[in-house]
């Protein structure tokens, strides 16, 4: 069954921050990830309601449930004039997958980015994430470079 169907994407609001800290703390798990809970609130603060400019989300929500997020990051580049957004965080419930939702949560990215003038969308993922690639592959397009951190 498309996601589209029974699934809404919108901004996320105040009342979304207990599903969304849960549904966050699974992401950072599956990259092995343990945060303060202060980082969670501080984090939820920064996304809600425009409280930080740099930073906007959108939940996937179905029957009422929110079953999936997505959590941005706008920055300037040197490469363009306009800012891009790096989609950072991509989560949905594991009981949601396959119904197209991340697709959907991807393309409110793609739509916010058009509409506030931002020069591109751009995200990264684990070499072995493949599930998640097979969908990356056909929405977006695959680049040769490789993250180096400190």
């Amino acid at each position: 069954m498309p996601a589209n169907n029974v699934t809404i994407i919108r901004s996320i609001e105040l009342k979304d921050k207990d599903k969304w800290k849960q549904l966050w703390r699974r992401y950072l798990s599956f990259y092995s990830t343990i945060l303060d809970d202060a980082l969670y609130d501080f984090t939820f603060r920064r996304l809600v309601n425009g409280g930080h400019p740099a930073m906007f989300a959108f939940v996937a929500e179905s029957q009422g449930q929110i079953v999936g997020l997505v959590n941005c990051v706008v920055h300037e580049s040197s490469w363009c004039q306009e800012p891009v957004v790096y989609l950072q965080d991509l989560y949905v419930d594991e009981s949601m997958r396959g119904k197209g939702i991340g697709r959907l949560l991807i393309e409110k990215v793609y739509a916010h980015a058009d509409k506030t003038g931002k020069a591109g969308v751009y995200w990264l993922t684990q070499t072995n994430n493949q599930i998640a690639m097979a969908l990356y592959d056909k929405i977006a397009r695959k680049t040769d470079f490789i993250q180096y951190q400190r």
